[in-house]
């Protein structure tokens, strides 16, 4: 099922896993969201599926176990060799299938007059096939792993044309994803066939009703005007909205909002100015944005809440950009209609939607909220400062691996993806600053292989911007001390190796000599 932004697509994806359970029907789910850690990661899909699976078909778990023993790798990412075809392969098709031809067996096997004992059906496919729901394909990182899984499927299905099993997929219109599915055995629908604008006036209704209960403002405007909004107003906000939910949700966020210091608007009064926006969503989101803008910090706030790899809470972005928590909060209060706001520091600060994404990081949508790659650097700085304050409580003895903060835990795991996707935009003084902090750290733990791996990168990387020979020499130099402490068969050897590699490769195209040792 495909569809535009905002047309419902996740909404029906969880209402049918949702319908499925209570029918007590197995099911199983991957939700994909870009920029959102292991869920934008497809790697992690066939372990996700086959836990779930082994939870509501039990018959499977043995054979999802004898998989994992006999190769280990399928659980492991980016392991070199198996690829996302194997690990479904191994880890689901196989198993369940295994699991539906084993109780076939034994059921022929009572007919025929053979031993009955054992001779079970599969109780969980009693009211109908296995499902398998995946949400969002299109929000997977790798187009060619989304094409991988496609191929595998339906090459599964084409040899077991009977399988009692089914897959639900959601996406956007995605060539790359329409183009592979567009083959016999597999339903293709669009979403917009079914979306009419009675479904956007139940959904308003719902929601208007919500906020006048909650509200006092719109009970007092409605005991004394009547009605509101108008008849008139409703079918003015239907047409407005043109059968988009997530512009319907989003516009009803922005009317209902709570109005900051500076502005006395209600509810009555943000009605005609959502009216007066743009169709889409750029001019909700610019306006909403607009509400923030001058406050402290709000470029690097909403720029770093756009490029992030992983989500963060509130006190995580806070340390990570070196200000304060309420700096943040002072931000973000006022763009709760498009952003999630937590009422706790422990559950990340999310989009309501990832359009909100494309929108901050299109210069040609944004404007001038568009967040600059240039923010990849300082972010990048910002986590070698974060590393390094941690690595130096870690000699100290103040803290532990279980007590690292959000930042640093995001700093470790998640720098060298802004180091690469910043790259190209250092200034020379950024380099050097990103050099000392490596060299601060490495100081601390002069043995640690990805710190020696973080100073080659960095160097490397200068080198490669300024010509010099002598950072090549010290990145060839660290690759290979970080490729004696991982001696095999250390699982990041192949790392090392490919590093050596590439700044090898760079010197012998800067001097034109192949004669580099090993």
């Amino acid at each position: 099922m495909h569809g535009y932004v905002g047309s419902g697509k996740s909404a029906i994806s969880q209402e049918v896993c949702d319908t499925s359970e209570r029918q007590d029907r197995p099911v199983a789910s991957f939700f994909f969201f870009r920029n959102a850690g292991d869920r934008s990661k497809i790697w992690r899909l066939a372990a996700t599926l086959a836990s779930q699976m082994a939870d509501v078909i039990p018959e499977t778990e043995p054979f999802v176990r004898a998989a994992v023993k006999a190769k280990p790798a399928l659980l492991r990412q980016d392991e070199t060799g198996v690829s996302l075809q194997s690990r479904m392969r191994c880890l689901v098709y196989a198993p369940f299938r295994a699991a539906v031809q084993r109780e076939a067996a034994l059921r022929a096997s009572t007919r025929l007059g053979g031993p009955s004992e054992g001779a079970t059906t599969l109780a969980a496919l009693a009211k109908g096939p296995f499902l398998i729901v995946l949400d969002g394909l299109d929000e997977c990182d790798n187009k060619d792993e989304v094409q991988e899984l496609i191929d595998g499927m339906l090459t599964f299905f084409d040899d077991n044309p009977f399988i009692p099993l089914r897959v639900f997929i959601t996406s956007r219109v995605e060539q790359h994803i329409r183009s592979h599915l567009d083959v016999p055995g597999v339903r293709l629908d669009n979403l917009v066939d079914h979306c009419s604008d009675d479904d956007i006036v139940t959904f308003l209704d719902v929601l208007f009703k919500n906020e006048t209960r909650r509200n006092p403002v719109i009970r007092a405007y409605i005991s004394e005007h009547g009605e509101w909004p108008s008849p008139k107003d409703r079918r003015k906000l239907v047409k407005h909205i043109g059968g988009s939910f997530i512009f319907a949700s989003t516009v009803l966020k922005f009317i209902m909002s709570i109005a900051d210091s500076g502005s006395s608007a209600t509810p009555m009064d943000r009605l005609p100015l959502a009216l007066k926006m743009n169709p889409g969503l750029d001019g909700l989101y610019t306006q909403t944005l607009a509400r923030s803008e001058r406050r402290p910090h709000f470029p690097d706030i909403i720029s770093t809440i756009a490029l992030l790899e992983v989500p963060l809470p509130m006190s995580g972005i806070a340390e990570l950009l070196g200000i304060s928590t309420y700096e943040v909060v002072n931000v973000l209060m006022n763009l709760q209609a498009i952003i999630q706001v937590p009422g706790t520091d422990d559950i990340p600060v999310t989009l309501f939607h990832t359009s909100l994404r494309d929108f901050l990081t299109t210069q040609s949508r944004s404007g001038r909220f568009f967040a600059h790659p240039r923010q990849h650097v300082r972010l990048f700085l910002r986590c070698l400062q974060c590393e390094l304050v941690h690595r130096q409580h870690e000699v100290e003895s103040l803290t532990n691996r279980s007590q690292r903060k959000p930042a640093a835990v995001y700093a470790l795991r998640n720098s060298v993806a802004h180091l690469n996707q910043g790259s190209g935009l250092f200034e020379p003084a950024e380099f050097d600053s990103a050099i000392q902090l490596c060299r601060e750290t490495l100081g601390l733990y002069p043995d640690a292989p990805e710190l020696i791996q973080s100073l080659g990168r960095v160097t490397l990387y200068r080198a490669r911007r300024t010509g010099s020979l002598v950072d090549l020499e010290e990145t060839i130099s660290l690759n290979r001390e970080a490729l004696k402490l991982r001696s095999f068969p250390h699982p990041d050897r192949s790392l090392s190796l490919n590093n050596l590699g590439n700044a090898l490769r760079d010197r012998y195209q800067r001097t034109t000599t192949a004669a580099d040792p090993r």
